[in-house]
């Protein structure tokens, strides 16, 4: 049989109320004194029947009257009265095998042996009564030492329910105080709930103090976490609001024609979006779509812009290669006046045709420029033969000059950016022919 005790613990949201410690069983070594005999196998020798039928039991005092048989012959009665007796050490002896194998109650068997023990000396049975109070000794002591074994256990079991507590009342306030995994500390919390429900034997008072730190632990990080999360909600709402700034600042760039700055321009909302942070994730999704879509639209723009431009300027690459040719079939051995003119309205069409692809333009502006070094170096050579005319060609290519320059200057007044580049270009070359020439005049 098996006893409980009951024990009040602290309630709260726990669920832990009143449990019950079941008192742990431990076999107990003791030495045994001798077996009881079984009364039924001679019962004559343990008591008699008179020839009045009254029955006797032989004791350590002498014989005493345990009742009468009238029944039947006198050795019927006498195994009757055997037989209860057997009855009884059944009884004892069960109580022994319980005891020594651990699954006994001691307490139950202690009430149980002292009830037989009481019993004994006015027990209506025929046996070695001797034997029997001894044994019932042995199971007293059997109990005795039980229920200390039991205590022990259960004073053992109520310190490791205590201190595990303990560990769980620690360990929440440590992720009260300092973690920031808000779910997983979350998580953790709920299952040290669990687990605490599950610990018992705790006494009241010790299990109430480790409660009420337990509940503060996990109010303190209920309120560490709310608070989070109200400044995270904050901030995603600043980033919301500078999110949709940056979006609207996108879409207003969207028809621009400044190509570069505003690539460059879209280049920096992208890093000024990723430092605004998130915004509510429906929120920050929609917005994200609608700025992609922005800089999509306009990189799609420029990108067709481009293929227009490259194919511009690979027209125009051919066309001064077309140019080249022409300039190459120049001859300044002959009329070197027709020789400059042509040379002259070459230039004039170079110019006009505009701008080549940048891995073309070394090349091209260079093989004109030796057709024009070959040009003037002619000029150059004509100059030292026929020096009575050298004056005439200083004043000569320095009025073109100046008319280039006049022409450069009304250009950009007028605010004509490519005529104004192409009438410089045109005075820089005069230039150099006037240096040559006035080089030419010096060391006659």
């Amino acid at each position: 049989m098996t006893e409980h005790e009951t024990t009040p613990e602290a309630t709260g949201d726990s669920g832990a109320g009143a449990v019950v410690v079941e008192e742990t069983r431990a076999a107990v070594p003791v030495t045994a004194p001798p077996q009881v005999p079984v009364a039924s196998d001679h019962p004559d020798r343990w008591g008699r029947v008179d020839e009045d039928g009254t029955v006797y039991v032989k004791t350590a005092d002498g014989e005493r009257v345990v009742g009468s048989w009238q029944a039947g012959e006198p050795a019927e009665g006498l195994a009757h009265f055997a037989r209860r007796f057997d009855d009884i050490r059944t009884e004892v002896e069960l109580l022994v095998t319980r005891l020594t194998s651990g699954a006994g109650d001691p307490k139950h068997a202690m009430t149980s042996a002292k009830h037989v023990q009481e019993s004994l000396a006015e027990a209506a049975v025929v046996g070695d009564l001797a034997a029997l109070a001894a044994r019932v000794e042995h199971v007293l002591a059997l109990a005795e030492q039980g229920m200390e074994a039991a205590k022990a256990a259960k004073d053992e079991a109520r310190a490791a329910a205590g201190a595990r507590k303990l560990e769980l009342v620690e360990e929440a306030e440590a992720l009260a105080e300092e973690s920031t995994q808000w779910k997983a500390s979350g998580d953790r919390l709920r299952q040290i709930l669990e687990e605490w429900k599950t610990i018992r034997g705790v006494d009241r008072k010790t299990d109430e103090q480790l409660w009420r730190r337990f509940s503060k632990a996990r109010d303190a990080f209920n309120r560490r976490r709310g608070s989070h999360f109200a400044d995270l909600d904050r901030q995603r709402g600043v980033a919301k609001n500078r999110k949709q700034e940056l979006v609207e600042e996108a879409e207003k760039l969207v028809e621009s024609d400044d190509w570069g700055p505003t690539a460059g321009r879209y280049k920096d909302l992208m890093v000024e979006w990723k430092a605004a942070g998130r915004a509510p994730k429906e929120a920050d999704d929609a917005l994200w779509q609608r700025f992609r879509a922005a800089q999509d639209a306009f990189f799609a723009r420029r990108s067709e812009a481009f293929s227009e431009r490259d194919a511009e300027f690979a027209t125009n690459a051919k066309l001064k290669e077309e140019l080249l040719a022409e300039a190459e079939r120049i001859d300044p051995s002959g009329d070197l006046e027709t020789a400059r003119q042509q040379l002259y309205k070459i230039q004039e069409r170079w110019d006009a045709i505009g701008k080549v692809p940048r891995e073309r333009i070394r090349d091209l502006e260079g093989k004109l420029r030796a057709i024009e070094e070959r040009v003037r170096g002619a000029v150059d050579a004509q100059w030292r033969r026929s020096d009575p005319e050298a004056e005439a060609r200083v004043a000569q290519f320095r009025e073109r000059v100046e008319q280039f320059e006049a022409q450069a200057e009304k250009a950009r007044s007028a605010g004509d950016k490519r005529r104004a580049e192409q009438a410089e270009a045109q005075a820089q070359q005069w230039r150099e022919w006037l240096a040559a020439a006035e080089q030419a005049v010096a060391s006659r």
